[in-house]
């Protein structure tokens, strides 16, 4: 079941990095633009996808109990607060994009093209919501090859458009880092559309306004529920990283590039550990719907196991091969010989992420949101954000001290986790939730 979700979500990081390494090639202020684009858009897609992942948890129990009217409520409430959320956020991107940038300490000499990007890519966030909800439908119901075939096409189009579009191939006019975010809109807008194809062919679960009357406010409490604690903790997690960038940004264009082509690695070292867990999930929603409290434990130990295992692996063999990677995006030896010595540090807060990834996901199946919420939202505050100034700042450790401290909070809230799944009372929760 992970694999074709390794597959989706590498095809899915692919669409969302495309950008920052096809523009490389174009311009490196377009680059530190894209990052500072991109860290506000990761954020929007957080809180996104917590509405989708509560779709999972409480559509995987119902489907695991053969509760299809349920299921197709849990589907309409799920997309109707979806969209709602993502019209709110469309409006507050495009209305005060210039004071978060200014915020977060963005450099004037790409000012410019960083609000220009986010302006285009922003004004899709209703379709990046809609696709992440119906993707997480469709996984639910054991259709991850179908997703993965969607994101193939996806990538497809981007690249050729990227390509089209940046250069001003074909007689189009050369667009930069504006042509750059025009392709991935219309790819991801013509995955949005063959998303919902495959659910009305595949799924043929029945939708539409008599499964919101009455409305089913118990459920959207349920989706709420879930989706809020879980949500907060990656909400926290992504404004502390818009902070921590603004503590990069001070260190000048090239050093936020750096971060830029590192943080691009690091996703490549722990995706697998997001497909494992996405999995994990839903398995363990239909357990709790089956009611098989023990067989949970079994499986959350393994798959930290193999996690470990693979994002342990995957990073050293970047940093063995650090220097070749770091050269598909630049040849400055300055950000070679800095990408080279943060890859070393990010060893170490693979260990801490590959563990919570895991964990955070688990808990939130068996009903126990609220300590990945506490936990995520005091670590990456006092640890990563408050040592990341004092190591990157006052110490003068410059970006290493930013990924000491990110891996310190990583390793940290691993910890916690595990402590806490090791003391069971998720199991009352999971009682709970299955009886």
């Amino acid at each position: 079941m992970s694999i074709p979700i390794f597959v989706e979500l590498m095809l899915q990081l692919l669409v969302g990095n495309i950008d920052q390494i096809m523009i490389s090639q174009y311009s490196q202020k377009s680059v530190a633009a894209i990052v500072n684009g991109n860290q506000i858009m990761n954020l929007v897609i957080i809180v996104l996808n917590m509405i989708s992942m509560a779709t999972t948890v409480i559509l995987s129990q119902f489907l695991g109990a053969k509760d299809d009217e349920n299921a197709s409520k849990t589907c309409m409430v799920s997309l109707t607060l979806i969209t709602g959320v993502s019209v709110v956020i469309t409006l507050i991107v495009m209305l005060a994009n210039k004071p978060i940038f200014t915020m977060m300490k963005l450099q004037q000499e790409i000012m410019g093209e960083t609000r220009s990007y986010l302006m285009i890519v922003g004004s899709f966030i209703l379709v990046q919501g809609l696709y992440l909800n119906f993707a997480a439908i469709l996984r639910t119901y054991t259709l991850m090859k179908e997703v993965m075939y969607v994101s193939v096409i996806m990538n497809i189009l981007n690249i050729a458009g990227n390509a089209i579009l940046i250069n001003g191939w074909l007689g189009f006019p050369q667009l930069g880092i504006a042509g750059a975010a025009t392709s991935t809109v219309i790819s991801k807008t013509i995955g949005l559309l063959l998303i919902i194809l495959l659910f009305v062919k595949k799924v043929r679960l029945p939708l539409g306004l008599r499964f919101l009357m009455p409305f089913p406010k118990k459920l959207l409490g349920n989706l709420c529920k879930i989706a809020f604690p879980s949500g907060a903790e990656s909400f926290s997690y992504n404004v502390s990283q818009i902070c921590i960038l603004g503590i990069v940004n001070t260190f000048g264009t090239m050093v936020t590039a750096t971060k830029g082509y590192c943080s691009i690695l690091a996703n490549l070292s722990y995706v697998y550990a997001v497909a494992l867990s996405q999995a994990t999930q839903i398995v363990l929603g239909y357990l709790l719907g089956l009611k098989k409290i023990e067989d949970i434990q079994k499986r959350v130990w393994s798959t930290m196991k193999i996690c470990l295992c693979v994002c342990l692996g995957v990073t050293l063999l970047l940093f063995i091969n650090s220097n070749l990677v770091f050269r598909m995006f630049t040849s400055d030896p300055e950000v070679l010989a800095l990408g080279r010595r943060i890859l070393f540090l990010e060893f170490f807060l693979e260990i801490g992420r590959a563990i919570n990834i895991i964990m955070t996901r688990s808990l939130i199946a068996v009903g126990d949101a609220k300590t990945p919420m506490i936990a995520g939202i005091t670590g990456e505050w006092l640890i990563a954000f408050g040592m990341a100034y004092v190591f990157g700042i006052t110490f003068g450790w410059g970006l290493e001290g930013v990924w000491i401290a990110m891996a310190l909070d990583e390793c940290t809230r691993g910890l916690v986790y595990v402590i806490r799944f090791r003391q069971a009372k998720w199991k009352r929760l999971a009682y709970g939730n299955a009886a």
